[in-house]
């Protein structure tokens, strides 16, 4: 069994019938449960491998879209597939940019690619529901273990104690959906276990203040969380929460306008010295389907994890990932899997980021060019546009993983080598906290592991980073933020093909900078305000 979190493993043997559907109450951040039966009542805690499998149902649903697969969808109105977590965030934070673009023409997808959506845009929806929904189980979690609760129902004190770091590893999870939320809507309610459950109507925060609230959650799970790479794999620890906060710290200007390099460089070095380590293996190996026992481990802080026995049908996660860059020419046995969905390919401009088009260069520019064309003359069809070639159903020495139809290789959120970029960057942006040689040495440990070419110090501009972003980190769901960072997301200062709805790109206005608020959540929150522009 490939899962060291072994409740993740067996999740969907111990938890029938608990699928929480979200309502026309989607916005008030809680879901309650239906019935005394359900998922996450007082009945359900009366067994004490409860609470392992509530942290379990949290870990796993950043890869199902429900408990049953694709069968049993934990949003209402979309289907298990198209609400998965982590293909939302990939439909979100990379169709919109120059590294990908998606052939398929279901609903309002098409216009993520284009900048061209509106607020009745599905996915989007999907996105704002499947967060929050993540925090509302996140807050009745945190309401169910309290110490009073717990005493009530003689829980002992061993599992007590361990319970201590499940609410911890639960506050993370809801800080990364706040963050989530806070990055792509803006101004969101913010609720949490102190807040009744039930229909009310939240109050919708400014982004600075969802800023605050986790900023101030992150820094209080550094008491609470496991120190480094001492909780199982997959789990998230002190460092993971050092990571978000030096992100959300990396993207201060945007979010509340105020630059914290110094803050940046701080904790990546902490991070960096924590006992995560780059992983000295080919670039290959982080993207395989072994890529938790490969080398690659030690350089992941957060992974959401796969596996191809304990997960069941879907079209979400990794599934998604590899199956819809599989098309054309591309022999799907090649790359592990039983199919391709002929769906995900890259543009032109984000190709001309490597050397060459064949990668005989840089090793990370992975891309497949037999039969594919470099201009995407139209979107719908595969064949125009490199096909990515970055994620494989196979062990890094080419040997087949587990099954061909739900891939094992773990989707990496969080990263070291991300950390040294971050530094890298604090530095350049004017941290006095961090040093140019040290980031120099990051950056040229990153760029010697894909044999590509060491830079001076003379090479680390702005313009380097970002692109060397696009380089070590494309397809790992940043593309947006970054681009957003450097203000080359929207206007006209990036262009690439079909920004803006033409071939050859055009500029788009700033406040798609942006998302809206979805259509359906001012309809169930009236008291929300829709973001300028929409």
């Amino acid at each position: 069994m490939k899962i060291s979190f072994k409740y993740i493993s067996y999740f969907f043997l111990f938890i029938l019938g608990m699928s929480m559907t979200l309502t026309s109450c989607t916005d008030d951040l809680n879901v309650t449960p239906k019935d005394d039966d359900e998922f996450l009542s007082e009945t359900f805690f009366e067994d004490p491998s409860s609470y392992k499998q509530v942290l379990a149902k949290l870990y796993a649903g950043l890869y199902v879209g429900g408990n049953d697969g694709d069968a049993s969808p934990d949003i209402s109105g979309l289907g298990g597939d198209f609400s998965s977590y982590l293909r939302l965030l990939f439909v979100t934070q990379e169709l919109p940019t120059d590294e990908a673009v998606i052939a398929w023409a279901d609903g309002t997808l098409p216009t993520l690619n284009t900048q061209t959506w509106s607020p009745n845009n599905e996915f989007l929806y999907g996105t704002y529901s499947r967060a929050s929904y993540h925090i509302s189980l996140a807050n009745e979690f945190l309401r169910q273990t309290t110490d009073e609760k717990l005493n009530s129902r003689g829980v002992d004190a061993n599992l007590k104690a361990e319970i201590a770091t499940f609410r911890a590893e639960a506050r993370f999870l809801r800080a990364y959906s706040y963050v989530n939320l806070m990055d792509l809507f803006g101004n969101v309610p913010i609720t949490t276990e102190a807040d009744p459950v039930g229909f009310f109507y939240p109050v919708q925060k400014s982004r600075a203040e969802v800023f605050a609230f986790v900023e101030s959650e992150l820094k209080d799970l550094d008491n609470s969380l496991p120190n480094a790479r001492t909780n199982e794999y997959g789990r998230v620890d002190k460092v993971a929460a050092k990571f978000l906060l030096a992100q959300i710290y990396l993207n201060s200007k945007v979010y509340t306008g105020t630059e914290r390099n110094n803050e940046v460089a701080t904790l990546c070095s902490e991070i960096i010295n924590s006992g995560y380590s780059f992983a000295n293996v080919p670039y290959a190996y982080l993207f395989s389907a072994d890529n938790n026992t490969n080398g690659a481990q030690t350089e992941f802080i957060f992974p959401i994890i796969s596996d191809g026995t304990a997960i069941r049908a879907t079209g979400g996660g990794m599934s998604f990932i590899i199956h819809a860059a599989i098309g054309g020419s591309i022999d799907a046995a090649s790359r592990g899997m039983d199919g391709g969905w002929f769906g995900t390919r890259t543009r032109k401009e984000f190709v001309a980021l490597f050397p060459d088009a064949t990668a005989t260069g840089d090793k990370r520019g992975t891309f497949h060019t037999d039969g594919q064309a470099l201009d995407i003359t139209n979107i719908s069809t595969f064949t125009d546009g490199y096909a990515v070639t970055k994620y494989i159903n196979k062990k890094a020495d080419g040997s087949p993983a587990q099954r061909t139809d739900i891939p094992d290789t773990d989707f990496p959120v969080f990263r070291i080598s991300d950390a040294y970029l971050m530094y890298a960057e604090a530095v350049v942006r004017g941290a006095t906290t961090g040093n140019l040689a040290t980031a120099v040495g990051y950056v040229n440990q990153i760029r010697t592991r894909a044999e590509a070419t060491p830079i001076s110090s003379a090479n680390l501009t702005l313009d380097f980073i970002l692109a060397e972003r696009g380089r070590e980190l494309f397809w790992e769901c940043h593309r947006r933020t970054d681009l957003i960072r450097f203000g080359k997301f929207t206007g006209g200062s990036k262009i690439w093909q079909w920004k803006g709805g033409v071939m050859n790109g055009v500029a788009t206005d700033s406040y798609r900078d942006l998302m809206p608020i979805p259509a359906k959540t001012i309809q169930a929150n009236p008291t929300l305000k829709q973001n300028p522009g929409y």
